[in-house]
């Protein structure tokens, strides 16, 4: 029968297999029917077999990014972008750019900015030097910081009397006005007067995302953070509407958002099954414990920060700051683990990612070892005793692997943490060593690109892509097949896919991508130069790179 004959075949390359390498695959409904020599594979042609020939190309399993945040990344695309790294001159230069093709009194919302790039912890003046009218708010590299012009602060309603709201900071001059930086919550607390993106909007900036995403051999991914930038029903509506029109290629799960006595998350959650679809899997909950190690002092660390942060001597300004008191927390991921949710946690300091192993840990001793694979996300810093335990309690590891290279936000770690502290930090090596299960993710778009093949080169290399003098932790680097391993079987065995994703084999889905160079015969630092040919869901051909 005809419809017994492969659908595709992929011939004359270079396959990954989980045994060795082989020449070519055939799929047919989907799965990865055979996979050999070029003979064997050809066996499988029928009259309607579309035959690819790979000309000596290397197929790879699709890759997974477990932490990204695709509309933001799409809006951002849109907004007044600021290059990483950026100093001061420049930054300001591109504000008042963007200021002369804007209507008057019009906002204008973008970033990036790293005090160590700036040179300088910014101020409200200095945006007003250049903006006067326009209110201005400029999200810094991480998205837990904010720095705004007056024209903002006036039209938020924030002023010297203004209290710091519970879980942020309003950073405050000499004589005590609000500074125009503002830390967690209280970022937050001024985004919110500033227009949210429409409906359209938010639908065009996911739909280039998720092409973006393709391009680089990315067939999974779990968008980590659902309404972090226009709120969760109008994110849930784009990702619903791309869905039903069939532009959803890749296998999405969604994270939504849960913090203590916020009745519209709860409402998300309990409606989080009418948003399931064939690609879409809404079944995983992000709760924020901290925010980063920078200068801002705001993820939550065991031993005090190194450095200070100017007219705050408290508790924060030492230790950082626990979102959720830890009794709170145990009883939400205990609920959640009994309603068959996976939780992910933002956890960047060791204290914060303590109390989410803990809270995992609660959840295990309640309900007994279930199929949830809760995740705590970031990791920036992890105690040796905590890594210890995570293989014990079932808990996933998931970094953050286009950070741990020189950068400016990594400057601003190191100045704040110390250098003791960054021999360790992000410790893959330790984790993988205690077999603890350790998956990636980019955070795009905290890092400019979503590319993966930096990611697997500088987990490798812990320098800059194509190498550099100086490195971030490179204690903790690991081999490129430990690296790729994160990206594939890793990944697929945290997504509940470890049966049908992750490898190339006979029985598996087709989620294959052909690249032009092989990564395992590539110099190092050449890596990073990796790029997509084609990619394949379930046998389908959804991305070719075009020709030039």
């Amino acid at each position: 029968m005809t419809d017994q004959y492969a659908d595709t075949i992929l011939v004359g390359g270079h396959v990954r297999t989980s045994t060795g390498w082989a020449e070519g695959l055939a799929v047919r409904a989907g799965v990865i029917e055979t996979v050999g020599g070029d003979k064997d594979v050809l066996r499988r042609r029928g009259p309607g077999t579309r035959v690819v020939d790979l000309a000596g190309a290397t197929v790879l399993p699709g890759l997974h990014d477990l932490h990204v945040h695709p509309i933001y990344a799409g809006i951002r695309e849109r907004r007044c972008k600021v290059p990483q790294g950026s100093g001061l001159a420049d930054t300001l230069h591109i504000v008042a750019e963007h200021i002369s093709r804007t209507a008057p009194g019009t906002w204008v919302l973008g970033g990036q900015w790293d005090t160590s790039a700036l040179g300088t912890i910014p101020d409200r003046t200095l945006l007003d030097a250049v903006s006067p009218a326009h209110p201005v708010l400029l999200e810094d590299t991480s998205g837990h910081s904010s720095w705004a012009n007056s024209a903002a602060l006036r039209i938020a309603g924030i002023g010297p009397g203004t209290p710091d709201p519970p879980g942020g900071i309003f950073e405050r001059d000499a004589a005590g006005d609000p500074s125009g930086i503002q830390r967690e919550t209280a970022a937050d607390l001024l985004a919110a007067s500033a227009p949210k993106p429409a409906d359209e909007e938010v639908e065009a900036a996911l739909e280039w995302s998720l092409k973006e995403m393709l391009s680089y051999g990315i067939t999974s991914f779990t968008e980590a953070a659902v309404g972090f930038t226009a709120g969760p029903r109008a994110e849930l509506r784009a990702y619903t509407r791309l869905a039903a029109r069939g532009a959803v290629g890749q296998r999405v799960r969604l994270s939504l958002v849960w913090s203590p006595n916020d009745p519209t998350c709860e409402d998300v959650i309990a409606a989080r099954n009418l948003c399931a679809s064939a690609h879409i899997t809404p079944d995983c909950v992000k709760i924020f414990l901290d925010g980063v190690p920078t200068d801002s002092h705001t993820a939550a660390m065991i031993e005090p920060y190194a450095d200070t942060v100017a007219g705050r001597d408290d508790e924060a300004g030492r230790h950082g700051l626990l979102a959720i008191a830890p009794a709170v927390l145990d009883r939400a991921v205990t609920r959640f683990d009994r309603m068959g949710i996976t939780v992910k946690f933002h956890a960047a300091g060791d204290a914060a990612v303590r109390a989410a192993l803990d809270a995992i840990e609660a959840a295990r001793t309640a309900n007994g070892h279930g199929p949830c694979m809760h995740n705590v996300g970031h990791c920036t810093f992890v105690a040796k005793s905590d890594i210890e335990r995570a293989s014990r309690i079932g808990a996933t590891f998931e970094v953050s692997p286009y950070l741990w290279q020189p950068s400016p936000i990594c400057s601003d770690i190191a100045a704040a943490v110390g250098p003791e502290a960054i021999e360790r930090v992000w410790p893959v090596r330790e984790m993988l060593e205690a077999r603890a299960l350790v998956v990636p993710g980019s955070d795009w778009c905290v890092v400019p690109s979503v590319n993966p093949w930096s990611a697997i080169e500088t987990l490798v290399t812990r320098q800059a892509p194509g190498g550099s003098a100086d490195s971030f932790g490179a204690s903790q680097a690991i081999t490129l097949e430990q690296a790729f391993d994160l990206f594939t079987v890793n990944s697929a065995r945290q997504e509940g896919m470890a049966n049908s994703l992750g490898r190339i084999e006979p029985g598996m889905l087709a989620d294959v991508i052909v690249v032009d160079q092989n990564p395992f015969e590539a110099k190092i630092t050449q890596v990073h130069t990796t790029e997509v040919e084609m990619t394949f869901i379930e046998g389908e051909l959804v991305f070719e790179r075009a020709r030039t």
